[in-house]
């Protein structure tokens, strides 16, 4: 990853690379920087083939670290940072990791569960880091309560002092033939069944999809503008607003969060010329203040992409999009983390409205009848499955999940079968049409609710738990869950608070349930398990009337 973003900015090294609240950086800067950070990752002990694990939001730092840690040859294991303790802790002994960078407002999670851990040096970095001087000084005044460590603990380390300390100057490794389809990156999914998985992604992946974009969008490159707004914690932000946007040479615009009511002088300010984002992002264009006289030419492409994107709201968008002096129109892409977030896209000549367009270059699909390998048809409705250079290497130590996922076809090629149904027409255009696997969506999240009735049923207080979803004006999706609650124990002695405090202590804002009901059964299958597809249509029902 590192090779190809120092390989591609030689031809642009004074354009700009990002922007961050006003400070900004060239690409020759951005290459001194991450050399000088990995550097200092050397000094930590950081080593060839060492699991580090970033817990940050999208901050140039956080960025800068995956390339420096990349330089080195060590893996980067990128978790939500607001991710529950618990997750945390998790994420953290499933790989093994000894090294932590974390934002400081996750500084309380981490004491508490530091000794857990195989944690040898925590790296604390605050968000105001790259901010200019005035910006950051408010910003250290309104956080300075919020990022609790002991200072005495020597596994601790401000970001200042962990560069200032830095005195190496260490050359970056040489990746050579097989070592580029090694593991580079790390991240986080339920996979096709709906369990937390860690994905091992490659360098090639990564290089592949730059390849791929910069060949699919033709038109864009040194001087374009990025919204680098997607989170780095999921594919579809770390390998299109950044790793995509550097092999372009443009500009990442870094954006720690998304405020929608400042999206419309956040346009207006940084007038990025590529969109990248997911449905609840473009609803919230339309509705944003400060845009009414806007003119949105600027614009080349408007993409989204982590979930389906309705009917209703394309042409919404569109309008919106056509009525601000815009001749773009809103595209719709597929992807899933386990193949690097991006593997067809509706543009230019492979542009269908209602689809997902076609593969990107170097890709296939296909739909094979549902636990089977079998393609069918143009025309059927089957699982869709994808094979090409950006899939996965696998799920870190979950071989039998991993062979659910990646299955070898009569073709000889392997494939990633999706666990979502699609239906391929005879011009090749792929209809997207709904999920195989229990999943629920909200704000481009995935929720997966096998685990958050794990959580919920580690309480001895409850039986039995069924989590399904329920529709939210913004977020499209959230979850609600059903409680059975165990023998003996009553609801107006344990309390849907007790609850909701103990999800809020083990999983991600995104993952905590949006509703909670006690009830005092669930309706059965004929093999009596839980039928969640029946309790997901009464809820459906509910909510209609």
């Amino acid at each position: 990853m590192f090779g190809m973003l120092r390989f591609k900015s030689q031809s642009h090294p004074d354009a700009m690379a990002y922007e961050y609240f006003g400070t900004k950086c060239t690409y020759a800067q951005f290459i001194k920087q991450i050399e000088k950070i990995s550097s200092a990752y050397f000094d930590l002990g950081v080593r060839k083939g060492d699991i580090v694990t970033v817990l940050m939001p999208n901050t140039p730092e956080s960025v800068s670290s995956i390339y420096a840690l990349n330089r080195l040859g060590a893996v980067v294991n990128i978790v939500h940072p607001l991710s529950a303790q618990g997750e945390i802790k998790r994420y953290l002994n499933a790989v093994e990791s000894k090294f932590l960078l974390t934002i400081d407002l996750c500084c309380r999670k981490i004491s508490e569960i530091i000794d857990e851990t195989n944690l040898q040096k925590v790296i604390v970095a605050s968000a105001g880091e790259s901010m200019p001087v005035l910006l950051k000084t408010a910003y250290t005044l309104t956080n300075k309560n919020r990022n609790s460590y002991n200072k005495n603990d020597k596994r601790y380390i401000s970001w200042q002092k962990f560069i200032k300390e830095s005195k190496s100057t260490i050359k970056a490794y040489k990746p050579k033939g097989v070592e580029n389809d090694a593991v580079s990156i790390i991240l986080h999914s339920g996979g096709t069944t709906g369990t937390p998985k860690d994905i091992m992604l490659s360098n090639k992946a990564f290089n592949s999809l730059g390849i791929q974009a910069v060949m699919t969008l033709r038109d864009v490159g040194v001087g374009d503008r990025i919204l680098g707004v997607l989170p780095i914690f999921h594919g579809f932000g770390l390998g299109v607003c950044f790793h995509v946007c550097f092999c372009f040479g443009a500009c990442s615009i870094i954006l720690p969060s998304f405020d929608s009511k400042k999206f419309g002088s956040l346009l207006k300010k940084n007038k990025p010329t590529m969109l990248f984002g997911v449905p609840t992002l473009y609803e919230a264009m339309t509705k944003a203040e400060g845009v009414e006289n806007l003119d949105f030419s600027f614009i080349k492409y408007a993409i989204s992409g982590g979930d389906t994107l309705p009917k209703p709201l394309e042409d919404k968008v569109n309008a919106f999009l056509s009525a601000h002096n815009s001749k773009v129109r809103i595209c719709e892409g597929y992807g899933m983390t386990e193949a690097l977030a991006a593997l067809s896209l509706s543009v230019n000549d492979a542009y269908k409205s209602g689809t997902i367009g076609k593969p990107l270059v170097g890709n296939e699909m296909c739909v094979v009848a549902p636990g089977t390998t079998d393609v069918l048809p143009f025309g059927e409705e089957g699982e869709l499955c994808v094979s090409g250079p950006t899939l996965m290497i696998g799920y870190r130590d979950n071989d039998e999940e991993t062979a659910l996922a990646l299955r070898s076809h009569e073709d000889g090629k392997v494939w990633l079968h999706t666990g979502d149904m699609a239906v391929i027409d005879s011009e090749g255009f792929v209809h997207y049409k709904l999920r195989i696997k229990r999943m629920i969506i909200s704000s481009g999240f995935n929720v997966y609710p096998t685990q958050i009735e794990k959580v919920i049923e580690e309480l001895p207080e409850v039986d039995k738990c069924a989590v399904v979803s329920m529709p939210h004006p913004y977020k499209r999706e959230v979850p609600k869950a059903f409680i059975i609650l165990a023998k003996g124990v009553e609801g107006n002695t344990f309390t849907l608070d007790n609850i909701r405090q103990h999800c809020k202590k083990n999983l991600s804002h995104h993952s905590v349930p949006y509703k909670y009901q006690f009830v005092k059964e669930l309706p059965k299958t004929p093999y009596g398990k839980v039928d969640i597809m029946k309790l997901q249509s009464e809820e459906q029902e509910v909510t209609k009337v």
